[in-house]
């Protein structure tokens, strides 16, 4: 981790010393890259300096500790304790910061609400589903567009799509995709009964523009003559193309015209548009089996929480923990749920990299 933490540290200085150049505003979109890694590196190189700060205070006071002065033993013994759980912390940040980003979380959300199990009942519950989650990007200051919507005859919803843009939208929610069932006295219930219902989330990024990069390396380009019907020549240069992608294996072929660079031009053209239309498939195949992986079937055995509303409770079977503020939370006041739930997967995370070896004044001063 550490080995890590100093790459870092000189990556951060070296984007600081070019950024200051006199030239570096010349290439607007290389200082704009420059610009926002600078920023990314900020904060974990501001901990690591600050922790190794701190363990050279900590050596000290460890000297200090080896005086013949009590007094000054009992201070420099108070001085180190503090300085070990700041360093502790520091450590535990530094973890965090460093796990990889998902490169989604940034991005836009794709949010689908649709009835599942329950009927009419399900499908005013997925209504108030999603004017929860309109509350809360009201709340958050985000904005919401509904791309598609189906009501139900009651005034339910049987599916809605929107967009919701803002920052850290899709790291916010993207732990609300699956099934939420509800227990509760229906409004169309007249004996009093409480009915379970389901119904289902899909939180998506949001899918940007696929942009399709040749490069020359990956490319075989073959020259011949043109030849028109039945073998005769067209012309007895060498101006017809094909271009071979060689990852892909597509081959593209001009001889339209009489030019060599303009044949060439087309074919790329050509390339790049398949090369294009494969990409998107694949995304669009990507994002629809991500999608049948969150939402599951709608089945009750398949939810991720529970709104009870007679015991005014609400619980997220992921990391067994409840609230008892279910209007509230109903209200868009998501994040005294979310917090924890990102707090948990985030943890999960940090237990799939590897495991961090203490830093040797840490080691020096951890039989002190």
């Amino acid at each position: 981790m550490f080995e890590k933490l100093n790459a870092l540290e000189k990556q951060y200085e070296e984007l600081s010393r070019r950024m200051s150049d006199a030239d570096a505003m010349k290439d607007k979109t290389r200082y704009l890259a420059d610009a926002k890694t600078y920023s990314d590196l900020e904060r974990v190189v501001e901990a690591y300096r600050e922790f190794k700060g701190i363990e050279n205070e900590i050596l000290e006071t460890e000297k200090i500790l080896k005086s013949a002065d009590p007094e000054l033993r009992q201070l420099a013994s108070e001085e180190r304790e503090e300085l070990q759980r700041r360093r502790e912390a520091l450590l535990e940040e530094m973890k965090v910061l460093l796990v990889p980003k998902d490169p989604n979380d940034e991005k836009n959300v794709i949010l689908e609400v649709r009835a599942g199990t329950g009927g009419e009942e399900a499908a005013l519950f997925a209504q108030e589903l999603f004017r929860m989650y309109n509350r809360y990007v009201e709340r958050k200051g985000w904005k919401l567009e509904i791309l598609d919507m189906s009501e139900s005859e009651l005034g339910g919803l049987r599916e809605v799509i929107a967009t919701i843009e803002g920052k850290n939208a899709y790291s916010r929610l993207r732990y609300e995709s699956g099934v939420h069932r509800v227990q509760r006295v229906p409004k169309t219930e007249a004996s009093g009964r409480i009915h379970t219902s389901t119904a289902t989330v899909a939180v998506l990024p949001e899918a940007e523009d696929v942009e399709v990069d040749i490069h020359e390396k990956d490319l075989r380009i073959d020259r011949f003559c043109s030849t028109g019907p039945g073998g005769q020549s067209v012309n007895t240069t060498y101006s017809a193309i094909r271009i071979t992608h060689l990852p892909s294996g597509l081959v593209v072929q001009c001889q339209d015209e009489k030019s060599q660079h303009k044949n060439k031009a087309k074919a790329l053209r050509v390339l790049r548009s398949r090369l294009l239309d494969i990409a998107q498939r694949e995304q669009h195949e990507s994002i629809a089996k991500d999608r049948r992986t969150q939402i599951g079937t709608g089945d009750r055995s398949e939810k991720i929480r529970t709104y009870n509303f007679p015991q005014s409770r609400v619980s997220d079977h992921r990391i067994n923990s409840t609230i008892h503020q279910i209007e509230s939370f109903m209200d868009g006041n998501l994040d005294p749920l979310l917090d924890p739930l990102v707090s948990h997967f985030q943890s999960e995370r940090l237990k799939a990299e590897t495991a961090v070896a203490p830093s040797p004044a840490a080691s020096a001063t951890s039989g002190s």
